[in-house]
């Protein structure tokens, strides 16, 4: 199993680079990092965030406020998190971020 994704800037049409992203672990009201990584210049992780999860429920944390910052872009958000639950640890699990800074979309890629 292993999980990616990639963050899309829909406000410029292109990918959004140096967002900072936090992979948790969500057991009842227990957050627990697994791994951190940073979108490069096509917006996706060098690596994927994890290789092996079991299935449960995990949070993906978007650190969104630098990237704006860094365009002189106002924005609504400072972090956006996405949890999703795993139900099958033999499958690829893509979560994509579509970004803008009023708003935002994510769903379950292949």
């Amino acid at each position: 199993m292993t999980l990616t994704t990639h963050v899309l800037d829909i406000s410029i049409g292109s990918p959004a680079a140096g967002i900072a992203i936090a992979l948790y672990a969500i057991e009842a009201s227990t957050r627990t990092l697994l791994a951190n990584a940073t979108t490069n210049a096509d917006g996706r992780t060098d690596a994927p965030l994890a290789e092996t999860l079991a299935p449960g429920r995990y949070e993906l944390g978007f650190t969104v406020a630098a990237y704006f910052a860094a365009r002189n872009a106002a924005t609504f958000y400072d972090e956006i998190t996405v949890r999703f639950q795993i139900h099958d640890d033999g499958l690829h699990y893509h979560v994509p971020l579509l970004l803008a800074p009023w708003g935002y979309s994510t769903y379950r890629g292949s």
